[in-house]
């Protein structure tokens, strides 16, 4: 699995940091940080949470 944020969309919410923060950060201005593009197994589970609770829809999870 691969992830990819869209940092223009983004709104910081955060919730993909506290669904995933092995996988996402937030930068200064709270914006998403992808720090982990291709998904460990064990994370995948989260990483698709984390693109089902962006409420800007700025997260992708590519099977």
């Amino acid at each position: 699995m691969h992830i990819e944020a869209d940092r223009e969309c983004c709104i910081g919410a955060g919730n993909c940091v506290m669904v995933a923060d092995a996988l996402f950060d937030q930068d200064d201005d709270g914006i998403v940080v992808v720090l982990a593009a291709d998904v460990p197994a064990d994370e995948e589970t989260r990483a698709r949470r984390a693109a089902q609770l962006c409420p800007a829809g700025a997260i992708t999870a590519i099977e």
